[in-house]
C-alpha cells in the first residue's frame, strides 16, 4: 500500500515539489497586521520580509491539535501508512502536538499505521529529509524502510547559517538580548548551527564576505562524500548570495549545479531569522538508502 509522507511548512520546500512527489502539507500560521495567513497558502516569504524591512514583527504559531487529528484520522480509517516528518521539537510545539493527537486516534485506531518523527531538523535540513523519504515512498519502499531512512537522515543533517541582523532572532527568542547587543554593537556576523534540534551559536565573524568563506570551512570539516548526495541551501530572500554560496561549493568539492537545491526560507522560520539569511544544509554521513 502507497505510504503517504506529511510534513509541515517549515521545510520550505515548494508547492510543486510537494505536487511532484505526493507530499501531503500542513501549514504552520503567519500572524501580521492583526490577521492570520496559512504558510506557502495565503501568504508567501517575500510579503513577510517586505513588512520586516518596513519594521514590522510578524509572529506565529503551530498547526493546531484539530488539523492532526482530523489528517490522522482520515488515515486511521483507510488504514494507509502515514509518515509525519515533523519541525524540531526544540523550535516548536508541532511535533509535541502531533504526538498527542496521534495518541488520541489511536485510541480508537490502535492499529493505525501512523508514524510522528521529529527531525531536529528546519529549513530545507528538514527538507531533505522529507525529499528523500518521499522519494522513497515513491519507489515503493516500506513503511520500517521509510521510517529508518528519515530518522537516519535527520541525525546527519548537517545545518550551518547567518542572519542579517541579530535583532530577529532576540526577538523570537532564539537569543538572548546580551548576545544580540554585542553581535550588533561589534558588526559581526554570527554562525549559528542546530546541535540536537536546538539553535547553538558558533562563532562571530567580522564582515560578510567572510562569512560564506567559512561556511565553506565548515563544511568541508563535516561534510562527508559531498559529490554523492544533495546539498540544500535556504535565503531569507537574498538570492544573489545564495547563487554564490552554490558557485562556491560547485567549485571547490566538485559538485554538479543540478546537485544542489536553493529555496527560499519560508515565512514561519524567516519571521524569526530575518531578511538576508542564508543557511547551508548537507549530510556528514550519507547513506544511498
Amino acid at each position: 500500500m502507497a505510504i503517504q509522507i506529511l510534513t509541515d511548512s517549515s521545510c520550505d520546500l515548494t508547492l510543486e515539489q510537494f505536487s511532484e512527489l505526493d507530499i501531503q502539507i500542513a501549514p504552520l500560521t503567519v500572524h501580521l497586521d492583526g490577521q492570520d495567513y496559512e504558510d506557502g497558502v495565503t501568504i508567501q516569504a517575500k510579503t513577510v520580509y517586505d513588512a520586516m524591512r518596513q519594521g514590522k514583527a510578524p509572529k506565529t504559531s503551530q498547526i493546531s491539535p484539530q488539523t492532526f487529528k482530523e489528517i490522522f484520522t482520515s488515515h486511521a480509517k483507510e488504514n494507509k501508512p502515514l509518515v509525519y516528518i515533523a519541525f524540531s521539537s526544540q523550535l516548536s510545539g508541532t511535533y509535541q502536538t502531533a504526538k498527542m493527537m496521534e495518541q488520541e486516534v489511536k485510541e480508537e485506531y490502535p492499529d493505525a499505521p501512523i508514524h510522528v518523527i521529529d527531525t531536529k531538523c528546519a529549513s530545507l535540513g528538514q527538507g531533505l529529509v522529507v525529499l528523500h523519504a518521499a522519494k522513497l515512498a515513491k519507489q515503493g519502499a516500506s513503511v520500517d524502510e521509510v521510517v529508518n531512512a528519515v530518522k537516519y537522515q535527520s541525525e546527519h543533517m548537517e545545518h550551518i547559517f547567518t542572519v542579517d541582523d541579530l535583532e530577529y532572532l532576540k526577538r523570537g527568542g532564539r537569543i538572548s538580548k546580551a548576545q544580540a547587543f554585542v553581535g550588533t554593537l561589534l558588526k559581526v556576523k554570527p554562525l549559528l548551527h542546530v546541535d540536537d534540534g536546538k539553535l547553538v551559536p558558533l562563532e562571530k565573524i567580522r564582515g560578510s564576505k567572510k562569512v560564506l568563506s567559512r561556511m565553506l570551512e565548515l563544511m568541508e570539516e563535516r561534510g562527508l562524500d559531498l559529490t554523492n548526495q544533495t546539498i540544500g541551501i535556504s535565503h531569507g530572500d537574498d538570492l544573489e548570495r545564495a547563487e554564490q554560496l552554490s558557485k562556491m561549493i560547485q567549485d571547490k568539492f566538485n559538485v554538479s549545479e543540478n546537485q544542489i537545491v536553493i529555496e527560499m526560507v519560508g515565512s514561519v522560520i524567516g519571521a524569526h531569522s530575518g531578511p538576508g539569511t542564508i543557511a547551508l544544509f548537507f549530510s556528514n554521513k550519507p547513506k544511498p538508502n
